[in-house]
Order: C-alpha cells, then sequence, then structure tokens
C-alpha cells in the first residue's frame, strides 16, 4: 500500500494529525528552511547515529526530568501544573529492530496518575534507515559547553523565539556528539515559554542520568500491547460527501525519527508496506513532548462528556466501554446534532494493539441537520473500524 496525504480537508481535519504535539514540530517533507533561518548557515549537531544505534544494548537508558505549568485561561479552565519524570530504556533488541519502553513517574518514582501518562508505551525504531531522515534544530544556534547528568558536553543551544507571532520562545540544547544519548538524539535540555492567546505558561525538560547496557545483551521482541505508535496502524471510516472511504494511519520509526503515513486502504497491499513519503518527526521531541501535551489537554475525559451515557462501542466483534455524548447548536438558523463517542478508559483490554493517538480521539462522530418536520439529515462522520500490527511476527 502507498500511503499519502488526505487531499480533503474535513476528512483530514476528522482524523487529525494526532501527534504533532510539540509547538513547531515540523515535516521533513517540507523544501528546507528559508534563508533566513540559521540552520542554513549553520550544519546542524543533531546526529543520525548509526553505530549506536545498531550496537545499542538491552539496558540503554536515558531519564529527563520535566516539569510544566499552565496559567488560568480566559474560557475559565484553571490553572494546571505536572512534574515528573520521563524513561526511555532499550528493552529488546531484534535487528534491525530496537525495542524502547517509554514510561512516566513522578518525581518520587512512582506513576503519575494523569491517564494520558499512566502507562509505559512500546516504540520498535528501526536501526537502519529506508530513506534520508534529516532534520536540523530550528532557531538561532550557539555553541557552548553544557553540563548535565554528571559529565561536560560539547553543545550547541538553538533559540527559537515566535513570541512576536503569539507563538512560544522555544530553546533546544543538543551535544554535538549524542553518544550514550542517542536515543534522543543528544537533546540535553529543552524549554518552552508560552506566549499569546491569554494563557501565560511554561515547560522545561532536562537530562538527569544516563546508562549503558550491558556488553552483549539482547532480548526477544515484547508484545506490542500499548505501542506509542510504531509497528500499529489504525483504520477509521470517513463518510463525508457522496464517496466514504476507509482511511489508514499507519506509524513507524528510523534512528530517531518516528514516521506517520496516511492514506486510503488498499485491500491488495500488505498493512504499512510503504513509508517513503510518510511525514517524519524528531523522536526525542514525541517522547519527551507526551507531558506538555498532557499538561496542555488536560484531564480526562474530556469536560465535553461530563454527563455522557455510558455503554459500549462494538468494533471487529470487540465491545469497547465507552462514553456517548450529544449537544444541538443553531447555526445561522440550521439546527444541527454532534455526536461523540470516546473510550471510557483509554488503556482497557480490549484496546491492546491501539496506537497511542487513537486511545484519545473519538472513537466515533458524526453530525446531523435537522430538517423539516424534526427529521435528521447526516452531513458526515467517522469512526474508527480496525486496527492492527504490521510487524511481522510480533505480538499484539
Amino acid at each position: 500500500m502507498r500511503m499519502r496525504h488526505s487531499t480533503r480537508p474535513l476528512a483530514a481535519a476528522l482524523l487529525g494529525a494526532a501527534l504533532s504535539f510539540l509547538p513547531g514540530c515540523e515535516s521533513t517533507k517540507s523544501s528546507g528552511p528559508s534563508p533566513s533561518d540559521t540552520q542554513a548557515r549553520n550544519p546542524s549537531p543533531v546526529q543520525n547515529d548509526s553505530t549506536s544505534w545498531q550496537r545499542a544494548r538491552v539496558g540503554d537508558r536515558v531519564v529527563y526530568a520535566f516539569s510544566g505549568n499552565l496559567g488560568a485561561s480566559p474560557q475559565g479552565s484553571p490553572p494546571r501544573a505536572l512534574a515528573g519524570q520521563v524513561v526511555v530504556e532499550v528493552v529488546g533488541v531484534q535487528q534491525p529492530w530496537v525495542w524502547l519502553r517509554v514510561s512516566f513517574t513522578d518525581e518520587a518514582g512512582k506513576p503519575l496518575p494523569h491517564p494520558r501518562l499512566a502507562q509505559d508505551q512500546l516504540i520498535p525504531v528501526r536501526s537502519d534507515t529506508t530513506r534520508t531522515l534529516d532534520m536540523p534544530p530550528r532557531g538561532q544556534a550557539t555553541a557552548e559547553n553544557a553540563s548535565a547528568a554528571g559529565r561536560t558536553w560539547e553543545a550547541m543551544r538553538y533559540v527559537s523565539d515566535e513570541r512576536p507571532a503569539d507563538g512560544p520562545l522555544r530553546t533546544n540544547v543538543y551535544a554535538v556528539q549524542p553518544g550514550p544519548l542517542y536515543l534522543t538524539r543528544g537533546l540535553l535540555e529543552s524549554n518552552i515559554t508560552l506566549s499569546g492567546f491569554g494563557t501565560p505558561g511554561s515547560y522545561k525538560l532536562e537530562v538527569r542520568e544516563l546508562r549503558e547496557g550491558s556488553t552483549g545483551s539482547t532480548a526477544a521482541a515484547p508484545a506490542l500491547e500499548r505501542p506509542l505508535g510504531p509497528g500499529a496502524y489504525h483504520d477509521r471510516r470517513v463518510e463525508v460527501g457522496p464517496s466514504p472511504s476507509v482511511e489508514r494511519v499507519c506509524f513507524s520509526a528510523e534512528r530517531g525519527f518516528l514516521l506517520r503515513a496516511e492514506g486510503p486502504v488498499d485491500a491488495d497491499a500488505p498493512p504499512c508496506s510503504d513509508f517513503s513519503e510518510a511525514e517524519a518527526h524528531p523522536l526525542e521531541e514525541i517522547l519527551l513532548g507526551l507531558p506538555f501535551e498532557a499538561l496542555t489537554a488536560g484531564e480526562w475525559p474530556p469536560a465535553a462528556v461530563a454527563s455522557a451515557t455510558r455503554g459500549t462501542f462494538a468494533v471487529e466483534g470487540r465491545d469497547v466501554p465507552a462514553l456517548s455524548v450529544q449537544r444541538k447548536s443553531d447555526e445561522g438558523g440550521a439546527q444541527r446534532i454532534y455526536s461523540e463517542t470516546y473510550a471510557a478508559d483509554p488503556w482497557a483490554p480490549v484496546l491492546a494493539g491501539l496506537p497511542y493517538p487513537a486511545r484519545f480521539m473519538t472513537l466515533s462522530e458524526s453530525t446531523e441537520r435537522v430538517g423539516a418536520g424534526g427529521k435528521r439529515e447526516p452531513e458526515g462522520s467517522t469512526r474508527l473500524v480496525r486496527w492492527g500490527i504490521w510487524l511481522p511476527g510480533v505480538r499484539k
């Protein structure tokens, strides 16, 4: 199956980008930096460390501390804060795949209660590449020596200030030679200061601990019950206009980058067989941005389903405990009914194998227009219809 981006704006909006968590996360499909970008004048120190990935050992591990806060919003949301640690560790090696586990704890090492961070997740990463991947950090670059995790690093600091356009101020510090930090491409520190739109806030993370596994340590691939995304896919039926379709979102990862491809299901091709045109995102931004996404997304389930009806959502012979809600609105003299269904527990065992983003999306949603005599006329809908693991020989 050759994956492509959806060309239908409404369908794309229904499906969602899902993994672009950090502000400014860019795709490597862009044509390149503008002449005003510092990265165009200074080579990036961030390296795809092929040697380290190919020599990955079970027990290779990096720990970051994170903390963030959001002020009260103009819409009335209360202030929020979140702090803890994120651990990225090699738990299996089956070349060319290196299996990572990412987990989150509070500052004392206990599990975090936030639903989005409550469970560890698995990430199979290819130690080789099937395409050229390069994404230099954005911003004004300066060289420095940085102290982190008990050692001194030759590093580059990148500062990107988008506050004049109501964007964030971002600062990232990368080691020139990642070494044991190859799992996160050498990221030493990251800071985000939010600006604009009336909600102040900040987010910070910094590396705290490094550990290298024992020589010769290997382990079989673990069951992929809770994939962050790579190695798995999910399908949604989209009914917009005269041509309903089933759209597939596939995930993979290669040596420091997460790949995401989207397109119509091709019944004649194996699932997720072509990532040549997939969007690419730096893996460290995704992993270390999950706490930031949890902070900005707020509690689960969403406030919109506070008065939801409990029931089940049927998909491929599974009954998923679910929360459903309807709301009505009058827009330009026309009345519409919006229906949404969410997983009551995004980590329920019945959802084993479902990629992380889909667990926190709607299981289904629809819009109906109320016509003459109260008759409902469907205007569009999307519904989760399938998911699975595409890596051969891997258990869900």
